[in-house]
């Protein structure tokens, strides 16, 4: 069973309620810890929310049970996990597999973690997707294990998270492009599913630096400062550097999906304290044999 223990350090007396919001605990896990199997304790004493605590009290958390989907099923295909805690997966997700599972594909990141709790016997436990990648980009996934972990994780800033990415983009950067940032504002023009760089859009910010290039091809870093939807390949594009196998906003080149890996994540752990987490990992098999195709050299 897992459970949450969390010292009070108020000085001034604070209602249980408001010091567990202020602690990460969302109002659904409260009233799931209230009313479905869970339990709150103050020094080992079930309280209300309405209890007045004082410095040095301590509160355990016992999470409710969560709610499943129904029509949820697990897949037990492979799932690389690169970092697992209590409250935690970090996975690293191939291309061409969905985040999340959508009505006609059941074999996403979520139902591959779920097969993953099945074999485990892990108990208690529910799939909350932090950080997602779009279907064909492949690279790191942050998932949260319980809803406690997910409205922790949602109270970070977004500032906090370093997510870098590698993409292979058409075509050679002149001594002064080598590095920059894109502050270019994107839209959407009707139902299309492209989009645009617009006036009127939301604000997005990429920061880019070129780590190699060979004749026709360049091996770009990418840093996100705004999660707009297709981000990086607009922007890419923007500069004239589409990237390869992105044919709605570039060439109609050979390579079968978009060459964008998310290789690095970082982000402070909300359950050890003062704790940075850094993840890397090196790009996948179909982007480095692009790269030697390209130019008989290795990534």
């Amino acid at each position: 069973m897992t459970l949450f223990k969390v010292k009070v350090e108020n000085k001034a007396p604070i209602e249980l309620g408001a010091f567990l919001m202020k602690n990460g605990f969302s109002k659904k896990a409260v009233n799931d810890a209230k009313n479905n199997d869970g339990m709150i304790l103050v020094n080992h004493k079930r309280r209300f929310t309405n209890y007045q605590l004082h410095f040095g009290d301590e509160v355990i958390f016992v999470p409710g049970n969560e709610k499943t989907n129904p029509w949820l099923k697990p897949s037990f295909k492979p799932l690389v996990i690169t970092k697992e805690t209590e409250n935690y997966l970090v996975i690293n997700k191939p291309a061409n597999l969905l985040s999340i599972p959508s009505r006609y594909d059941d074999n996403a990141v979520v139902n591959r973690v779920l097969g993953y709790f099945e074999q485990q016997k892990l108990q208690g436990v529910k799939p909350h997707v932090v950080t997602r990648l779009d279907r064909e980009t492949s690279g790191l996934v942050l998932v949260g294990k319980n809803a406690i972990a997910h409205s922790r994780f949602s109270k970070l800033d977004k500032d906090q998270f370093v997510k870098k990415y590698h993409a292979l983009v058409h075509g050679n950067f002149a001594e002064n492009e080598l590095k920059g940032v894109i502050d270019k504002p994107i839209g959407k023009r009707g139902d299309a599913v492209k989009r645009s760089i617009i006036s009127d859009g939301k604000r997005a910010i990429t920061a880019y630096q070129v780590l190699k290039q060979e004749p026709g091809i360049s091996l770009v870093e990418l840093r996100l400062y705004t999660g707009r939807t297709h981000q990086i390949r607009l922007h890419m594009q923007s500069i004239n550097h589409p990237l390869f196998g992105d044919p709605l906003y570039g060439i109609n080149d050979e390579f079968n999906r978009q060459a964008l890996n998310c290789f690095y994540l970082a982000f402070p752990d909300p359950f050890a304290y003062n704790q940075l987490v850094e993840i890397e990992i090196t790009d996948p098999e179909d982007m480095q044999t692009l790269w030697q195709n390209s130019t008989k050299k290795e990534l």
